[in-house]
């Protein structure tokens, strides 16, 4: 194999969910694709890379110092949506159900990857409910043993605010799941967030 193919390889399956051979078809498929298109897409990653910032008020990316989010006065400012990561947002905001302001974490508790409550950005969450206008703060984070820890952490945190509403989103049996297949943590789960039925 070229050492060009090689190195284009091994940076490309440096990507999630991209393996060697994803890579190899990535890297091929480049190479047939004409020049200025593949220089429009390096210069597009470049200046993702370089120009994006974090918002001051939730940490989501943005290309101003408070992204749009935070800015619109249309979205309901007494409740915010607390969240792992920017993906976890895009995926709430695409259902088009929510209209709150939102917090992104950065991650999850996770002492085998080295990831202390500290290194989340969980005092940006209390600074914003001390300023007063925050209601409401749900919970949306994975039901990894890692999410439950920063669950239960970001619950005792917020503890100390009286009138504070702490709710976490329901977690259960997902749609079309078959209940024997299903583990007895989430029949737990979906069993203790049971809804009446209208």
């Amino acid at each position: 194999m070229s050492k060009l193919l090689q190195d284009a390889v091994n940076e490309l399956s440096k990507l999630p969910g991209i393996g060697r051979r994803t890579a190899l078809r990535l890297a091929m498929h480049l190479l047939r694709t004409d020049t200025d298109s593949v220089v429009q897409m390096t210069s597009a990653i470049e200046r993702f890379r370089k120009g994006i910032r974090y918002c001051s008020q939730c940490n989501n990316i943005s290309d101003t110092e408070i992204c749009p989010i935070c800015t619109d006065a249309t979205r309901d400012r007494t409740t915010v949506c607390v969240v792992e990561q920017v993906a976890d947002m895009l995926s709430i905001e695409n259902t088009h159900q929510y209209r709150g302001l939102y917090h992104v974490l950065g991650g999850v508790i996770s002492p085998m990857q080295g990831i202390a409550p500290s290194d989340l950005k969980i005092d940006l969450l209390t600074e914003r409910i001390e300023r007063g206008e925050i209601k409401e703060v749900i919970i949306a984070i994975s039901t990894s043993v890692e999410g439950e820890t920063t669950l239960f952490y970001i619950m005792n945190r917020l503890r100390r605010y009286p009138g504070l509403k702490v709710t976490a989103i329901a977690r259960g049996i997902g749609f079309g799941d078959e209940i024997e297949y299903v583990d007895e943590l989430t029949i737990t789960h979906a069993l203790m967030n049971r809804r009446e039925i209208e």
